[in-house]
């Protein structure tokens, strides 16, 4: 197909993602990979903004069951987000690609603050926005962070695109190869089989707004524009 299938969409990105095949930090050849692909879609006329997670610095989440205060592990994740919508920033404008980076926490000499409309405004002059900070709110994931700020800008689909995974498994295929793959999925499902596509808040969401999940792997140079355009790969939730 040659036509997008879908005009406004939402990128969620994991921290591990932007890692590449590294273990931690960002993997500056595939940070450039990722942009040239957002380029060729901005190119098409699709408006895109991305969400970002900060796995690859930190996991509040890893911290928290170590005993730190929860409150203030997710806080230094919601920075770890930041640093990465920097960087990414930095590798879209390398390919004269316009973008602003909104913060949900305010820091107003590297980012614009969250406001809604002037996102919207931004997406409509085709720029690419990149939302960090998540929700700006402890206990909340960035996949709920995507979910929400999809709802907000109008995007009827959420890409998630996964750095060690290409879809939904009934388990860890890392760990058993033999799981089954799911090509397509409902929100109950996920939800009842506790798959962990989302977390359960983020998926809630989507399902009470009616947003496309699409999981997909970012191992094969060119994947975020394949589902754009419609090709069958990965797993939909909807």
């Amino acid at each position: 197909m040659s036509v997008p299938v879908y005009k406004r969409v939402i990128l969620k990105l994991s921290g591990e993602a932007l890692a590449g095949d590294q273990e931690y930090g960002i993997n500056q050849g595939f940070l450039r990979d990722i942009a040239v692909q957002i380029k060729e879609i901005v190119e098409s006329n699709v408006s895109i903004a991305i969400v970002v997670g900060g796995g690859n610095l930190w996991r509040g989440a890893d911290a928290d069951n170590k005993g730190m205060d929860r409150a203030t592990a997710d806080y230094m994740g919601m920075l770890a987000t930041a640093i990465n919508a920097l960087a990414l920033q930095d590798a879209l404008e390398h390919q004269s690609v316009d973008t602003r980076v909104q913060s949900a926490i305010e820091m107003k000499e590297v980012a614009e603050p969250y406001i809604r409309r002037r996102a919207l405004r931004h997406l409509e002059k085709g720029r690419v926005v990149i939302f960090a900070g998540g929700t700006g709110n402890p206990y909340f994931s960035t996949d709920t962070c995507a979910a929400l700020r999809a709802a907000e800008i109008n995007a009827r689909v959420i890409l998630l695109a996964k750095g060690q995974v290409d879809a939904v498994y009934e388990e860890d295929p890392r760990k058993n190869p033999d799981a089954i793959k799911f090509s397509e999925l409902s929100y109950l499902e996920v939800l009842n089989r506790g798959l962990g596509v989302m977390d359960a808040t983020a998926t809630s969401l989507c399902m009470d707004n009616k947003i496309k999940i699409i999981v997909f792997g970012l191992r094969h140079f060119g994947n975020i524009k394949k589902v754009i355009m419609g090709e069958d790969i990965g797993t939909t939730v909807s």
